[in-house]
């Protein structure tokens, strides 16, 4: 099981991925693409991703826009595999 990360940790953490944002217990982004199936192409590679990891992101997919949102909901909130697999998936897009 992973622990929860400290205010300090997640501020730290959300800093190093660049343009996540922290709403309550969960880190999110809206991913913006040029069409549906662009969009589509991404979540099914976060899905993967995802598998691999077994850590699972909220999704919701808005046509071209896709908003993820990672919590760790065993533990209650924030813990490190949030932001490792938000890591993942900035570097699966670049």
């Amino acid at each position: 099981m992973a622990e929860l990360l400290g205010e300090e940790e997640i501020e730290q953490r959300i800093d190093e991925l660049g343009d996540w944002e922290r709403e309550g217990d969960e880190i999110q982004k809206v991913f913006e693409f040029e069409d549906f199936s662009a969009a589509i192409k991404f979540v099914n590679e976060v899905a993967k991703l995802a598998d691999r990891y077994d850590h699972h992101p909220d999704m919701d997919i808005r046509w071209n826009r896709v908003r993820l949102g990672l919590s760790t909901h065993s533990e209650g909130g924030l813990t490190s595999r949030d932001f490792d697999v938000a890591g993942e998936i900035e570097q699966s897009i670049r």
